[in-house]
């Protein structure tokens, strides 16, 4: 761990509210004087988005799912896709290719083991200026405005927010076995209960010019304004001290889908760890949860 950590450590440890707690643990991290700068650089950077919404995400081996996950997010209003590649050995590059070729999306090798948060953070300086949105979420999660036609529609309400948290629907494999045509979103329909545990995790849609980095791959760490959950409150406790909200907006996480794609999945590691490891079979137990099944 290196020096900045210790100090972010050392000093969040003494704030008792999670909410400010890891507010400045990210910005110890993040480096406060590197912030400070950044702040005051912002503030006199009149430039006009290209786009209003926009999307990153890491991915490794996604060329099965990642159409889908883009045009159904196209139609919900992303203008462009920031997508770095962590080390894919699929066909991730013929799939994406029309998608480069139109300008829909960006695409970025990114090679190492616990990449997600570097490549957060390389999205976050390289292209802040971009898009007055930027959306950080996975591949096997999909947002969903349930009160508006498009998530635009939705975030128009926010823009006087530095970030929205928006809560998790966890989809299980509904007793599928083996992997079957058709995208995600048509073959997974059981869901777990709304107020599961596991449905207070969050993802979030930053405004890039207001925030430096990420804290985790969850929450964004604000150089300044406040945060809101998708009710438009803002909050004091940490959002797995927090019952989900489900009724404006979710973001559906298929996290298994299949027991055959679960053992794919498992093989491919995860961006957030130190190094290469196999997902355990409790993975699957844990979230695999069919409680409600949509009509």
């Amino acid at each position: 761990m290196d020096i900045k950590k210790i100090l972010a450590e050392f000093v969040a440890s003494f704030i008792p509210n999670t909410v400010s707690r890891n507010k400045w643990r990210g910005l110890l991290r993040y480096g406060p004087v590197r912030a400070f700068k950044l702040w005051q650089n912002l503030k006199r950077d009149n430039t006009p988005p290209t786009y209003y919404l926009a999307c990153c995400a890491i991915i490794k081996n996604e060329g099965t799912y990642i159409e889908e996950w883009i045009e159904y997010h196209k139609k919900m209003g992303v203008e462009k896709f920031y997508i770095y590649d962590n080390e894919s050995t699929d066909n991730i590059l013929e799939v994406l290719a029309p998608y480069i070729k139109a300008g829909l999306v960006e695409y970025i090798y990114w090679e190492g083991v616990k990449q997600q948060l570097p490549a957060y953070e390389h999205c976050l300086e390289k292209r802040r200026l971009e898009s007055r949105w930027i959306a950080f979420f996975d591949l096997d999660e999909f947002i969903v405005p349930l009160k508006d036609k498009t998530i635009p529609d939705f975030l128009k309400r926010f823009e006087n927010f530095a970030a929205v948290e928006i809560n998790w629907l966890v989809y299980g494999s509904g007793g599928a076995q083996k992997r079957e045509e058709g995208g995600g979103m048509e073959r997974f329909k059981h869901h777990s209960l709304s107020n599961h545990v596991l449905n207070r995790h969050i993802k979030s849609i930053v405004d890039p010019r207001r925030v430096a980095s990420f804290i985790g791959s969850h929450e964004a760490t604000r150089l300044c304004g406040r945060a809101a959950d998708s009710h438009g409150k803002t909050f004091n406790r940490i959002f797995w001290k927090r019952e989900p909200q489900l009724d404006v907006i979710r973001v559906n996480h298929y996290a298994v889908k299949s027991y055959e794609e679960f053992l794919e999945k498992r093989v491919k590691g995860d961006a957030r760890a130190k190094s290469y490891f196999v997902r355990s079979y409790d993975y699957f137990n844990k979230y695999d949860l069919n409680d409600i099944k949509e009509s």
